[in-house]
């Protein structure tokens, strides 16, 4: 029997899709499924949906912070108490970058992991500037060494890994994204759901077939 999937897009720039990737990362239930994690460009999808961002809209901005802090220590997520200023931040170019690794190292699923926590660190928690290229290109080479961080900066130039996040975010919206996280679930019958959000997260544990404990339940709902 085929293990159940799980595909997990993520844009370092939303903090909901860091505590997505947390979770999936650092949680004993998702060493039960095959995690796929995808770089993509958010403000690409929230132009192709005419979405709005949560902080341009009256009350949901001051909610959505509420809910950050809510979920965070719930679940024990490291954040900074403040969000990164300025914010929202252009993250074009680390989520290139990403898309380098991506394809210099295609087999590698720990590498792309790694270079997201560490952006991720430096934004949410550090906050740190990761607009800049001298910023997020020191966090790539501190993930991967000097040579090879400066060879993911200089392939993220590339028509190639400005190609690859581009067609990353046209498939987010193809399977239905308007925001992040998004996850496509596939479980051991070949039953194929997404989901978006944070807190909707229990419930694709629940499609995947996942087993888990009351005190997850308790977690999760």
């Amino acid at each position: 029997m085929s293990r159940p999937k799980l595909t997990l897009f993520l844009d370092v720039v939303s903090p909901f899709a860091y505590m997505a990737f947390y979770l999936t990362e650092h949680h004993r239930l998702f060493k039960q499924c095959d995690l796929t994690i995808v770089p993509i460009f958010l403000g690409g999808v929230m132009q192709m949906c005419n979405n709005r961002p949560p902080l341009q809209i009256k009350n949901k901005d001051k909610w959505i912070s509420k809910e950050r802090v809510r979920w965070a220590k719930q679940f024990n997520i490291p954040f900074a108490e403040k969000n990164p200023e300025p914010f929202p931040q252009l993250t074009l170019g680390a989520m290139r970058a990403l898309c380098a690794v991506t394809l210099m190292y295609p087999n590698d699923r720990a590498i792309l992991s790694n270079c997201f926590a560490a952006l991720y660190q430096a934004f949410w928690v550090e906050r740190k500037t990761i607009s800049e290229p001298e910023i997020y290109g020191k966090i790539f080479k501190d993930v991967l060494g000097e040579q090879k961080g400066s060879e993911v900066m200089a392939k993220s130039q590339s028509k190639e890994a400005k190609d690859l996040l581009k067609a990353n975010t046209d498939l987010a919206f193809e399977e239905g994204a308007f925001g992040l996280p998004y996850f496509v679930a596939i479980n051991t019958k070949g039953e194929k759901e997404s989901f978006w959000g944070f807190d909707h997260i229990g419930q694709v544990v629940d499609h995947l077939g996942i087993q888990r404990t009351l005190q997850d339940f308790k977690s999760m709902l």
